[in-house]
């Protein structure tokens, strides 16, 4: 019986046992070393036999399909995958840490810039337009109708609950169809990749873009719920006219909060998703429709509603919020770029109330339509602008072009143009001021001056006539010796005064509009005149409030002191009612007292006109951008009767009203008017004296200037360079 136990790891015999005592082990006794071995004896060297050759070597047996060889392939070909992946690995790794390079901080995941909106109201409290980025309030997707979820899942993303950021399968099926129809036509973002574009990153499509998007839906799938990835996506993506979230849609095109959307609008929120721009319905509300009826059979095919409930909504009428009022988008940029100097650049949402008429600026942007698409077309005029308000300033309608979307430049604010004759006002207001009047003769004859000899208009020269007629008939001679005896300074003095604030001019030629002005400051310096020669201020906003209806800026009251004598204000208002009694302005005769001034600049290049009632001042423009010429367009012509329309739309149902200042008084009429072609020169005023004595600048001191002498230049009689 052996005396090993099995399990039990030992080296060597086992011990022996006795009996009666435990184990013990016995010590080995060292073996004997060997004797030392006798050394041998050399023995006597043997002669070597040839050796025979030795056998040629056997070829070894072909290994069989069970040998070692195919292990080895298979083990080659496991190897050689294995340092492959691990090299792909890499490579993967430092492509994606390349583009993680400029990655923004995704630990500012909450940060969110935006612009501050700008809603602007009409004088009588309607929204008719609205810029920057509105936001409504941030609800969670519980606070949201399920339809108005189910809409956005089933049209973007129905399997996002399921996906970890990125959906293979949606990716797969968007690449397929793009291939069969040739074009992008759909697209594999996931909704938590969509967020991470709004979050992070720029609209440039790339691939970069798109590597750093993914990577960044990976980060957000593992940093937040699937909840809170389509709450923040709701309520930041962008949805048109300025709207951010699906409640600040449902405010802008329906009224209502999104919590009290229906299966419809629901579907129309969801439809914008794709295209904002295009499917608004505020804007197109055909094209909004049809993709609302795309979501709703999406919803049908994901499941989340019945067909029943499809036709139901299909047949709903419809309900989108159309945009109040009139277009008045020059007016509503206009306005928007003020608002800044008011309330700080720095605002919040604001709500802005202004002095905008509807009426009379659907009235202004009709009539300019009609004009140049009527008379002005064959007249090559193909740009226009219209300014109107009251004397105290307050803007009611401002048109700066025929077509917003083709062109956002304003012609009425930003565009210097020369007057011509619609300056001249501020001239004769300069010689009443100087100490002329009305009916102070003035030579309308052939001047020459240096290389300069203007003409008038109709090649015509009257001999001596009144101021008051040489303005009516637009006297570009009988004005050029006005300017000369009272001085430029007078007249670029009174200019400034009444709120012309564009350089002025400082020769001769100033008295014929020379010196480039907007329309807006030209309307405001008539207005001045109306308001017996007080300057007004142009406005347009009267309240500003922030989203809370707290005021942050409210107008106040307030007037000008007069910078000429009012009444000589009054005198000139009384010869301006001339030009459209009998002078160059008879076509806008209205049916009420009226004083205007047309002008057209050298070769029909721009074409003027501007006046007022006692309730209204008015400016219109007639031209083209690229300062090209208009056939014998003056401002007597076309713009003439543009003004007249309009006005005529604006007074309609008022009662007629004396001119400020002329209650009772009879306007100047055409008498005494001599019309040969060559006249003796008559009398003038004495010519006005600054206050050091000496004659004010003018022809004769031009000249000096130029030749040296002290002389007066011989007047030349010449027809040429008509400059009305």
């Amino acid at each position: 019986m052996s005396n090993d136990r099995p399990g039990e790891l030992f080296a060597g015999p086992r011990p022996i046992q006795t009996r009666g005592e435990e184990p013990a082990l016995r010590p080995r006794l060292p073996k004997r070393a060997p004797k030392p071995e006798k050394p041998a004896k050399p023995e006597k060297p043997k002669a070597e036999k040839p050796r025979k050759p030795a056998p040629p070597p056997r070829k070894a047996a072909p290994k069989t399909a069970r040998s070692g060889g195919r292990r080895t392939i298979l083990g080659t070909l496991v190897y050689a995958g294995m340092v492959a992946g691990v090299w792909c690995g890499i490579a993967l790794g430092a492509v994606l840490a390349w583009f993680a390079l400029d990655l923004p901080d995704i630990s500012k995941v909450a940060q969110f810039e935006r612009r501050a909106s700008v809603t602007v109201l009409a004088a009588d409290g309607s929204e008719f337009a609205r810029f920057g980025d509105l936001h409504g309030t941030t609800l969670g997707v519980r606070d949201l109708p399920p339809h108005l979820i189910n809409a956005v899942l089933a049209i973007e993303d129905r399997r996002f609950y399921s996906h970890f950021g990125v959906d293979p399968i949606g990716l797969a099926r968007a690449l397929y169809v793009n291939w069969r129809s040739g074009r992008s036509a759909q697209g594999g973002s996931t909704i938590t990749q969509q967020l991470a574009k709004n979050l992070f990153l720029t609209p440039e499509k790339s691939l970069k873009r798109k590597i750093q998007e993914a990577m960044l839906a990976l980060w957000l799938e593992h940093r937040f719920t699937k909840d809170q990835i389509l709450t923040a996506y709701l309520n930041r993506v962008y949805l048109g006219a300025g709207t951010f979230g699906v409640d600040a849609a449902a405010r802008t095109y329906f009224g209502k909060p999104a919590t009290q959307l229906d299966l419809r609008e629901s579907a129309i929120i969801a439809g914008l998703l794709k295209a904002p721009s295009r499917y608004a319905p505020s804007s197109n509300p055909d094209e909004a429709a049809e993709r609302s009826r795309v979501v709703m059979g999406a919803m049908v095919d994901a499941g989340f509603i019945t067909a029943q409930e499809l036709e139901a909504a299909r047949n709903a009428p419809p309900s989108a919020k159309r945009k109040p009022g009139g277009d008045g988008r020059y007016f509503a940029d206009w306005v928007t770029e003020l608002v800044s100097a008011f309330v700080g650049s720095g605002h919040g949402d604001v709500v802005v109330r202004t002095t905008v008429d509807l009426k009379l600026q659907r009235a202004a942007e009709q009539r300019l339509e009609e004009i140049l698409s009527g008379p002005g077309a064959g007249a090559n005029a193909r740009q226009g602008a219209l300014v109107a308000m009251t004397t105290d300033g307050a803007v009611r309608a401002l048109v700066g072009g025929r077509d917003y979307d083709n062109s956002e430049f304003n012609r009425a604010t930003q565009a210097m143009r020369q007057p011509g004759s619609a300056f001249k006002p501020f001239v004769y207001l300069a010689a009443l001021e100087a100490g002329w009047s009305p009916d102070s003769p003035v030579e309308d004859a052939p001047v020459r001056i240096g290389t300069w000899s203007p003409g008038n208009y109709d090649g015509k020269f009257r001999g001596t006539i009144t101021m008051a007629n040489a303005l009516a008939h637009s006297s570009n001679t009988a004005t050029v010796r006005i300017i000369d005896r009272i001085g430029v300074e007078r007249v670029r003095r009174v200019a400034a005064g009444l709120g012309i604030n564009s350089p002025l001019g400082k020769d001769l030629s100033l008295a014929l509009g020379t010196s480039e002005v907007n329309l807006l400051e030209l309307t405001r310096g008539y207005a001045g005149i109306a308001n017996r020669g007080a300057p007004v201020w142009p406005y347009a906003i009267t309240e500003i409030r922030d989203r809370d209806g707290n005021v942050l800026y409210r107008r106040q009251a307030g007037g000008s002191v007069p910078v000429v004598d009012p009444a000589h204000a009054v005198q000139l208002t009384r010869m301006m009612t001339g030009v459209i009694e009998y002078g160059t302005g008879k076509s806008a005769k209205l049916d009420r007292p009226a004083a205007a001034k047309s002008g057209t600049t050298q070769d029909y290049r721009d074409a003027w006109f501007v006046g007022f009632t006692a309730d209204l001042v008015a400016g219109v423009w007639l031209g083209n951008d690229n300062n090209a010429e208009m056939k014998r367009v003056t401002g007597g012509s076309l713009p003439a009767k543009l003004w007249q329309g309009f006005m005529l739309d604006a007074h309609a149902g008022r009662p007629p009203r004396p001119l400020p200042g002329m209650e009772g008084a009879p306007a100047y009429v055409a008498s005494g008017i001599a019309e040969p072609a060559r006249a003796t020169p008559a009398a003038a005023p004495a010519p006005a004296r600054g206050s050091s004595g000496s004659v004010a600048g003018g022809i004769g001191s031009l000249i000096e200037s130029l030749t040296g002498k002290g002389s007066a230049p011989q007047v030349q009689y010449d027809y040429g360079n008509p400059v009305r």
